[in-house]
């Protein structure tokens, strides 16, 4: 650092201004470049993954804007424990901010206004020396102590800090330092963006031996508070259990108080690309199988966070001894779907309601072949349409959304009778597309404003379960439904008042003596900030792709996270779109309906066209 630290006295309006030098954006005069331009830009401002903020400590004299701005610019870096953070506040507050408590997320960097002195109680003149600015900014998100990302919508965000003078170390002057503040940390979307990375956790469904994604945001580099890198950081967080709003559907194997070995903070890969989880007493007794599952949590958890692929997992005692070893070749025992991969064929329904099956020709032509039974032979006009995961069956929606039918895809066979009808007056009223889930189940809602309801057919047969739906009241209807692979998480488009938003619910089933109880609860918005939501499918474990727009601007196709974060991936643009489709593989392309016919996107290239004309492009699911 060079010897002049001084700062501009003046106040500035958003954030302190930083030095952009190689490959490090400096705040203040942290470390000075040897060479190349010196340009001031704005701390929050959206740059590369890899640049890092390193914060300056307080300047003798700083003015109180100063210790504010300089204050908000160190939360953004990540120096141990925020430690030039809490040089700018009183050693009590120093000592009981939790910066690890939240993080809220402002679409841009908060702007501190002076609000004068402070008040006294029992409305006594203020005291000169205490001054109070409030923060304020439109408020995108919390996440959790628990790593949990949560939106919000764009709400307003307003806090105070309150800062005092005090003797300085020296007792010849004073210094200004605040003295009250919100505890976490508070960054802007750009910031965020930049310090965390969504990663998956995972945990077993409820009653089944398949695992469930959990996501959550980690460090990318070092976690100040407990030094781990970001390989640990996510070992650590599925060690701590799954998420609030995940918890009643799932369930770890790892028993409690399981932890990492006391001062683990890195954990490498050797050149056998095995890691090695040295845990703690809490472990050393589990039985081979328990201990199976719980290093398919880790593997499942770290497969796609490394340089290098974790091949293997090795969970070990506390005296260092092996527990068990689980390899990449036996993930499929813990998948909903043993054969990932394999299913990436989709489907949709012709000009003339048939469902066919799109299927790769020579280079990059596409075979459009009609599926055996009667939702191919023109038997029953298909038009909604969902493909159960083993593609041995169909369930379909005909007769102007009247009737929900399940048929052989497999075989010719006779037109089977409804397994649902609905009374709806108009179509809008009545049955909206099914959709299957990994166990084999098949779900539909029945619109029908005189009696809304939300159906499961165990098995894809038989006589329909009522699903428990607290939110499901007058004015609610559901337009679209998704069921998760694991049969745990709904993605629902629910219209209310004109207004047609996009919601996640968990699903909870329990013994109702012969038959389960099924329930979808919990809902949580998850694109807040969309105006309206056309369409909607899985794009993975914990992840949508969805088509909408946002207030004021075009329709557009993208990914958003299950927990309601913007997916880093693009998707050009395409025009008069009406719905789109995604496999749980996100290997497999995107398929769209557009004026143009049903198009695909696949990786490295535009969308192209597949066949001129058809509607309701699905994959198995």
């Amino acid at each position: 650092m060079g010897a002049d630290r001084r700062r501009p006295t003046h106040r500035r309006t958003a954030r302190g201004t930083a030095l952009l030098g190689s490959a490090a954006l400096l705040a203040g005069c942290a470390s000075m470049p040897d060479s190349g331009d010196v340009s001031s830009v704005k701390a929050s401002r959206q740059g590369d993954s890899q640049v890092r903020v390193y914060p300056v400590a307080p300047r003798d004299n700083a003015e109180p804007a100063e210790i504010v701005e300089g204050f908000l610019e160190a939360m953004t870096g990540d120096d141990p424990n925020f430690a030039t953070a809490r040089e700018y506040l009183t050693k009590q507050a120093a000592r009981t901010w939790k910066p690890e408590e939240r993080t809220t997320v402002l679409s841009a960097a908060p702007v501190p206004q002076q609000g004068g002195p402070a008040r006294q109680e029992h409305g006594l003149p203020g005291d000169p020396q205490t001054l109070r600015y409030r923060l304020s900014g439109q408020k995108v998100a919390i996440v959790d102590d628990r790593h949990a990302y949560q939106p919000v919508g764009s709400v307003t965000y307003s806090e105070t800090i309150q800062l005092v003078q005090q003797r300085s170390a020296d007792g010849k002057q004073k210094e200004w330092r605040i003295d009250a503040l919100p505890q976490g940390l508070l960054l802007s979307e750009s910031d965020f963006q930049r310090n965390y990375r969504s990663v998956n956790k995972y945990y077993f469904a409820s009653g089944k031996p398949w695992v469930v994604a959990d996501p959550v945001y980690i460090r990318k580099r070092q976690d100040p508070v407990t030094l781990m890198d970001s390989l640990t950081q996510t070992v650590k967080a599925l060690l701590e259990g799954p998420t609030n709003w995940l918890k009643p559907a799932v369930y770890t194997r790892f028993p409690a108080g399981t932890e990492l070995k006391k001062n683990t903070t890195t954990l490498t890969i050797d050149d056998r690309n095995t890691l090695k989880i040295p845990l703690n007493d809490k472990a050393d007794n589990v039985e081979r199988e328990q201990c199976r599952k719980m290093a398919a949590q880790v593997l499942f958890t770290v497969g796609d966070l490394g340089s290098t692929r974790v091949e293997q997992v090795e969970l070990q005692r506390a005296d260092g001894r092996s527990l068990c070893v689980l390899g990449e070749d036996q993930r499929s025992d813990f998948m909903a779907d043993p054969t990932p991969g394999l299913r990436e064929i989709p489907y949709y329904v012709d000009a003339t309601g048939k469902l066919a099956q799109l299927l790769p020709g020579a280079k990059e032509a596409v075979e459009a072949r009609h599926v055996y039974g009667p939702f191919g032979d023109g038997a029953a006009k298909v038009e909604t349409v969902a493909v159960s995961r083993d593609e041995k069956h169909a369930a379909a929606v005909s007769q102007n959304g009247r009737t929900l039918r399940v048929a052989s895809i497999q075989t010719d066979t006779d037109l089977p009778e409804p397994l649902v009808t609905s009374r709806g007056a108009v179509p809008a009223n009545r049955l909206s597309a099914p959709s299957w889930d990994g166990r084999n189940d098949l779900w539909v809602a029945d619109r029908n404003p005189a009696d809304p309801k939300l159906l499961l057919l165990p098995g894809g047969s038989g006589k329909p379960l009522t699903v428990t739906t607290p939110w499901l009241d007058e004015g609610v209807r559901v337009e679209e439904l998704r069921v998760s692979e694991d049969g745990v998480r709904i993605a629902l488009r629910l219209s209310r008042n004109g207004k047609t938003t996009l919601h996640i619910g968990r699903v909870e089933r329990a013994a109702d003596g012969d038959r389960q109880k099924v329930s979808v609860v919990d809902l949580q918005s998850i694109a807040p900030r969309m105006e309206s939501v056309t369409s909607v499918s899985w794009a993975g474990p914990s992840r949508l792709v969805v088509l909408g727009k946002q207030a004021g601007g075009v329709q557009q196709v993208r990914y958003i996270q299950t927990d309601g974060s913007a997916s880093a991936a693009l998707i050009p643009g395409l025009n008069q779109v009406k719905a789109v489709a995604a496999a749980n593989d996100e290997r497999a392309p995107l398929v769209a309906a557009a004026d143009d016919g049903i198009v695909r996107l696949q990786a490295g290239v535009n969308w192209q066209p597949m066949v001129e004309k058809g509607t309701s492009p699905v994959y198995p699911g």
